[in-house]
C-alpha cells in the first residue's frame, strides 16, 4: 500500500543535508544533496538576502545557477598585476534566467533582491576566496 504523505524540500531524502558552508558570506544559507561524494554532481538550494554579496572567488568546478526567486548580478574578473581587473561587463540575472560558469573563473555575486536559486556543481562544492 503507497503513502499519500505530500514529499517536500524539508521531508525528501534528496534534500536531507542541510548544512552550513565555512567560510562563505552572510546572508547564505544552503541545503544539499549528497555533500560527500566528491565525484559526482552536488546540487543546493540557496537563499540569498538582499544587499548580500560574494566577494570575488572561484569554484573547483563548473558550475549552473537557476534564478526561482530574486534578482542577482555576477561581475568576472581576471588576475592583472598582482590584483583584480573586471572581465567584461557585469550580468544581471532574474527570475527564470540561468547563469553558467566554468571551473576556475573568478567572479562576485550581488543579491539585489532576496533570492532563491538552484546551484548545480559538477564535484564536490568549494569556495575559493581570490
Amino acid at each position: 500500500m503507497s503513502s499519500n504523505k505530500e514529499v517536500t524540500a524539508d521531508t525528501s531524502a534528496v534534500w536531507r543535508n542541510h548544512v552550513s558552508v565555512p567560510n562563505t558570506p552572510q546572508g547564505f544559507s544552503v541545503r544539499t544533496t549528497c555533500p560527500d561524494n566528491p565525484q559526482g554532481v552536488e546540487v543546493m538550494l540557496e537563499r540569498w538576502e538582499a544587499g548580500s554579496e560574494e566577494p570575488p572567488h572561484s569554484h573547483p568546478g563548473d558550475d549552473m545557477t537557476v534564478v526561482v526567486e530574486g534578482k542577482m548580478s555576477i561581475q568576472f574578473y581576471t588576475k592583472s598585476g598582482g590584483g583584480l581587473v573586471h572581465d567584461g561587463e557585469k550580468i544581471y540575472l532574474n527570475k527564470g534566467d540561468t547563469g553558467y560558469i566554468k571551473a576556475g573563473r573568478i567572479h562576485d555575486a550581488k543579491y539585489i533582491e532576496d533570492c532563491k536559486l538552484v546551484y548545480v556543481h559538477d564535484k564536490a562544492f568549494g569556495f575559493i576566496a581570490e
